[in-house]
């Protein structure tokens, strides 16, 4: 499903534009169920993420949150399965690997900055790599409305943005952004250093993080925990191989 270009591409710079994996029809569609959800579910929105124990920051003051979006419809099932998708995430976490958490996050106007990080608690050198992104745009990506930043090959780097860097939130000299229209789909390894940028515009800038890891670790969100009988059997046996259920 990638090329051989667009792996050795991956692998050097720690991230790939995928392209326009959907189209303008169902960024509606999935754009339409995340405003049910975010009104259904208020003050309690992303709820799922303070419950786990393996994520930092479960409650972020610049960003609307969803979680568990495996088990809140069928429209979500695309992004753990989608081959290219796939793909890419197995170039860098190799065979083993499962979905650790299915998460919705929208920079709100005038918010959005996190500083420089990685998504793993130390760094990985030559290779051995535990967690993969995948970031699909739900608004177009512009340098104006909190679009993500990343630093090309820093996965391979032996250092982390928060020794080597006086204030992590500025920006770093080599990072590029990621700019796409909506309907498009990155992938980064984890281990690349990434965090969003300042939305300065009066609209939220919407995204969906499809976020692996390799077999062997725990998930941000345990599968096992919240999955459904109507998820289950919806998503076939390859699904449940990959929630690891």
């Amino acid at each position: 499903m990638l090329t051989k270009e667009e792996i050795e591409f991956l692998d050097t710079y720690g991230y790939l534009n995928l392209g326009q994996l959907l189209t303008a029809e169902q960024v509606k569609q999935v754009n339409d169920r995340i405003d049910e959800l975010m009104q259904a579910e208020g003050e309690n929105a992303g709820a799922e993420l303070a419950e786990s124990k393996y994520i930092r920051h479960p409650k972020e003051e610049g960003a609307d949150r969803l979680a568990n979006l495996v088990n809140k419809g069928p429209v979500f099932d695309v992004f753990y399965t989608h081959p290219r998708v796939l793909a890419g995430i197995e170039a860098v976490l190799g065979q083993e690997y499962k979905l650790s958490s299915l998460n919705y996050r929208a920079a709100k106007p005038n918010q959005g900055l996190q500083k420089l990080h990685v998504d793993w608690k130390n760094t990985v050198v030559n290779g051995g790599y535990k967690v993969c992104n995948s970031i699909w745009l739900f608004d177009d990506f512009t340098a104006q409305n909190g679009s993500t930043r990343i630093v090309p090959k820093s996965h391979k780097l032996s250092s982390l943005p928060d020794e080597v860097m006086a204030d992590p939130l500025e920006k770093h000299p080599d990072e590029i952004r990621i700019i796409a229209p909506a309907g498009s789909v990155f992938i980064f390894n984890s281990h690349v250093w990434h965090g969003g940028t300042t939305n300065q515009t009066d609209k939220v800038r919407r995204s969906i993080h499809s976020y692996f890891c390799s077999r062997e670790q725990p998930q941000q969100i345990d599968q096992k925990k919240y999955i459904t009988d109507e998820t289950s059997q919806r998503i076939g046996e390859k699904g449940r191989h990959i929630l690891d259920v």
